[in-house]
Protein backbone atom coordinates (compact mmCIF):
# COMPACT_ATOMS: atom_id res chain seq x y z
CA UNK A 1 0.00 0.00 0.00
CA UNK A 2 0.77 3.32 -0.46
CA UNK A 3 1.80 6.31 1.73
CA UNK A 4 -0.36 8.98 1.65
CA UNK A 5 -0.25 12.60 2.69
CA UNK A 6 -3.25 14.92 2.69
CA UNK A 7 -2.18 18.47 3.18
CA UNK A 8 -5.61 20.93 4.01
CA UNK A 9 -5.24 24.40 4.15
CA UNK A 10 -8.89 25.36 3.31
CA UNK A 11 -10.53 26.46 6.31
CA UNK A 12 -13.98 26.47 7.86
CA UNK A 13 -15.20 28.92 4.95
CA UNK A 14 -15.20 26.07 2.64
CA UNK A 15 -16.73 23.26 4.72
CA UNK A 16 -16.99 20.82 1.16
CA UNK A 17 -13.90 21.26 0.63
CA UNK A 18 -12.43 20.78 4.14
CA UNK A 19 -14.89 17.41 4.50
CA UNK A 20 -13.33 16.33 1.36
CA UNK A 21 -9.50 16.29 2.57
CA UNK A 22 -10.92 14.14 5.90
CA UNK A 23 -13.28 12.13 3.84
CA UNK A 24 -10.39 11.21 1.22
CA UNK A 25 -7.88 10.31 4.13
CA UNK A 26 -10.51 8.43 6.04
CA UNK A 27 -11.75 6.46 2.77
CA UNK A 28 -7.52 5.99 2.21
CA UNK A 29 -7.05 4.65 5.31
CA UNK A 30 -9.97 2.19 5.42
CA UNK A 31 -8.27 1.17 2.31
CA UNK A 32 -5.26 -0.08 4.35
CA UNK A 33 -3.27 2.92 3.22
CA UNK A 34 -0.30 4.88 5.47
CA UNK A 35 -2.07 7.90 5.97
CA UNK A 36 -0.52 11.08 7.64
CA UNK A 37 -2.94 14.51 7.04
CA UNK A 38 -1.62 18.10 7.85
CA UNK A 39 -3.46 21.10 9.16
CA UNK A 40 -2.39 24.34 7.97
CA UNK A 41 -3.02 27.92 7.49
CA UNK A 42 -6.80 28.69 7.85
CA UNK A 43 -7.29 24.65 8.32
CA UNK A 44 -6.24 24.10 11.39
CA UNK A 45 -9.53 25.99 12.37
CA UNK A 46 -10.98 22.62 12.11
CA UNK A 47 -9.40 21.46 15.34
CA UNK A 48 -12.07 24.06 17.58
CA UNK A 49 -14.71 21.18 18.81
CA UNK A 50 -17.64 23.85 17.54
CA UNK A 51 -16.17 24.22 13.96
CA UNK A 52 -15.76 20.22 13.82
CA UNK A 53 -19.41 19.58 14.70
CA UNK A 54 -20.20 22.34 12.74
CA UNK A 55 -18.60 21.70 9.43
CA UNK A 56 -20.83 19.46 6.48
CA UNK A 57 -19.59 19.74 3.15
CA UNK A 58 -22.27 19.36 0.23
CA UNK A 59 -22.04 15.45 -0.49
CA UNK A 60 -18.58 15.39 1.85
CA UNK A 61 -19.76 14.17 5.03
CA UNK A 62 -19.64 15.24 8.38
CA UNK A 63 -15.53 16.66 9.48
CA UNK A 64 -16.86 15.19 13.35
CA UNK A 65 -17.39 11.96 11.77
CA UNK A 66 -14.22 11.78 9.47
CA UNK A 67 -12.27 12.92 12.54
CA UNK A 68 -13.47 9.94 14.79
CA UNK A 69 -12.80 7.26 11.71
CA UNK A 70 -9.21 8.94 11.16
CA UNK A 71 -8.35 8.54 15.01
CA UNK A 72 -10.24 4.92 15.26
CA UNK A 73 -7.63 4.26 11.97
CA UNK A 74 -4.50 5.42 14.15
CA UNK A 75 -4.12 8.25 11.75
CA UNK A 76 -1.36 10.99 12.66
CA UNK A 77 -2.61 14.24 12.42
CA UNK A 78 -0.33 16.95 12.46
CA UNK A 79 -0.98 20.90 12.65
CA UNK A 80 1.23 23.71 11.62
CA UNK A 81 2.39 25.12 14.65
CA UNK A 82 3.02 28.45 12.99
CA UNK A 83 -0.71 28.25 11.73
CA UNK A 84 -2.07 27.48 15.16
CA UNK A 85 -0.07 29.83 17.21
CA UNK A 86 -1.49 32.72 14.90
CA UNK A 87 -4.84 31.43 15.10
CA UNK A 88 -4.35 31.19 19.04
CA UNK A 89 -4.81 27.35 19.41
CA UNK A 90 -2.30 24.83 21.18
CA UNK A 91 -3.19 21.63 23.04
CA UNK A 92 -5.48 23.11 25.51
CA UNK A 93 -7.58 24.48 22.26
CA UNK A 94 -7.83 21.52 20.61
CA UNK A 95 -9.40 19.43 23.69
CA UNK A 96 -8.96 15.59 23.63
CA UNK A 97 -7.68 15.23 19.97
CA UNK A 98 -4.56 13.81 19.80
CA UNK A 99 -2.55 17.10 17.50
CA UNK A 100 1.31 17.14 16.78
CA UNK A 101 1.68 20.68 16.19
CA UNK A 102 5.09 21.05 14.22
CA UNK A 103 7.04 23.17 12.43
CA UNK A 104 7.42 23.96 8.20
CA UNK A 105 10.11 21.43 8.35
CA UNK A 106 8.16 18.62 9.20
CA UNK A 107 5.89 19.10 6.34
CA UNK A 108 8.93 19.05 3.95
CA UNK A 109 9.58 15.19 5.53
CA UNK A 110 5.97 14.52 5.00
CA UNK A 111 6.20 15.38 1.51
CA UNK A 112 9.28 13.70 0.63
CA UNK A 113 8.29 10.63 2.58
CA UNK A 114 5.15 10.10 0.49
CA UNK A 115 4.36 8.47 -2.46
CA UNK A 116 1.33 10.82 -3.21
CA UNK A 117 0.38 14.33 -1.39
CA UNK A 118 -3.70 15.27 -1.83
CA UNK A 119 -3.85 19.22 -1.35
CA UNK A 120 -6.99 20.94 -0.63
Amino acid sequence: MSRILVHLATGPENPTRGALAFLVARTAAAAGHDVSMFLAGDGVGYLRDATMDAAHGIGTGSVREHWSALTDAGVVVYASGMSSKARALDASGVGDKAIEFVPPERLVELMTEADTVITY
